[in-house]
């Protein structure tokens, strides 16, 4: 360093000297590279999302029910798949395999319809694209190619077709009677006797005489509250709510010359109970019960509803007649036209006198 350079500072540091490579503009492998976070395609994802949020709020009250079975069915065909394979897939899993194992498991072993295969398929999908699951278009493709020989097959296409069966007071006593005590079916895997709970009991014994005494619907039965259902001298005065469009209507339900069958009767008891197990007051008339006994706060879904009967109906060993939700609907009409009532008075006034 010269005494020049010193006295004006002038002096060069050292400085380390090290490889490096350039990297052009449109090189993308820079270290130093930054993903720039698109906005339209954040706006557009938002928009999605709350579009799907929209559609499933917007939906039927029964379709939503519906979709929600089909997913619960997809998850017990996934148990019953681990039962032979060992290893549970997660829900995600839908590939053409599973859809495919899906299609034939509710053929073979809940022998469904196919147009109820081809629906519970359709809301498969529709419930796992709503959790954020990916539906690949081979798999649909490939459920709908394994569904083509079930429909074709006259046999499967008369699963569960035909007019609901029309019960009566005496199936209801049938019904309200059966033992709690259920024992398995001969060819069933697991050996053990199911004990109905005593809330459940209670519960179908009012479903099903009110069903009748009024004839309502799943929709309607669904819908009811306890203010709805007001006890006077008569008995019961019942509103029942509107549903779909149908007008409302208000409905005097008497006491029954028997108390199996008496709707009164029946909703005293279930209201008790429910109330002693912690429902509130004025909430929903029926409400799910867990197979261990276990009160539930939601209401009873219409599929729920139908469901009821249909299981009680099974329990009572009442095979041979289909027994569905609209059994109480047309037994009551059955019965009051073979009691002499006119077509036009069925549901007038008094809708059980002379009947129960």
């Amino acid at each position: 360093m010269t005494a020049v350079e010193e006295e004006h500072g002038a002096a060069l540091e050292p400085v380390k000297v090290v490889d490096a490579e350039l990297v052009g503009d449109g090189d993308e492998s820079g270290s130093g590279a930054v993903d720039v976070p698109d906005p339209a395609a954040a706006i557009i994802a938002a928009l999605d999302m709350q579009a799907a949020r929209d559609l499933y709020d917007d939906r039927p009250r029964k379709t939503t029910a519906g979709y929600a079975r089909d997913w619960e069915l997809w998850g017990e065909f996934h148990r019953w798949l681990a039962e032979r394979t060992g290893e549970l897939l997660p829900l995600s899993t839908i590939t053409v395999g599973t859809y495919v194992a899906f299609v034939k498991w509710l053929d073979k072993v809940k022998e469904a319809a196919p147009n109820s295969i081809e629906r519970r398929v359709t809301g498969v999908a529709s419930e796992a694209r709503r959790h954020g699951y990916e539906v690949p278009k081979a798999a649909r493709a490939a459920a709908t190619q394994a569904l083509k020989p079930l429909k074709l097959d006259k046999e499967r296409q008369k699963r569960g077709r035909g007019k609901a069966a029309a019960i009566t007071p005496a199936d209801l006593r049938r019904m309200n009677t059966s033992p709690r005590e259920i024992a398995p079916p001969l060819n069933a895997r697991r050996r053990r006797v199911l004990i109905v709970p005593e809330l459940a009991r209670l519960r179908d014994r009012s479903l099903h005489t009110l069903r009748f005494a009024v004839a309502g619907r799943n929709e309607e039965m669904s819908e009811l509250d306890d203010p709805h259902i007001q006890l006077v001298a008569e008995g019961l005065e019942v509103h029942v709510p509107s549903v779909k469009g149908r007008p409302a209507r208000d409905v005097v339900v008497s006491y029954g010359e028997s108390a199996d069958s008496c709707a009164v009767r029946c909703w005293i008891a279930w209201q008790e109970a429910k109330l002693a197990a912690g429902a509130p007051p004025d909430g929903p008339a029926y409400l799910p019960v867990t197979q261990w006994g276990a009160l539930g706060t939601e209401r009873l879904s219409p599929d729920g509803c139908g469901r009821a009967i249909s299981r009680s109906a099974k329990y009572a060993g009442m095979s041979g007649r289909r027994i569905t939700g609209h059994s109480g609907r047309r037994g009551l009409v059955t019965t009051g036209r073979r009691a002499g009532r006119d077509e036009g008075e069925k549901w007038e006034g008094n809708a059980t006198e002379g009947i129960m």
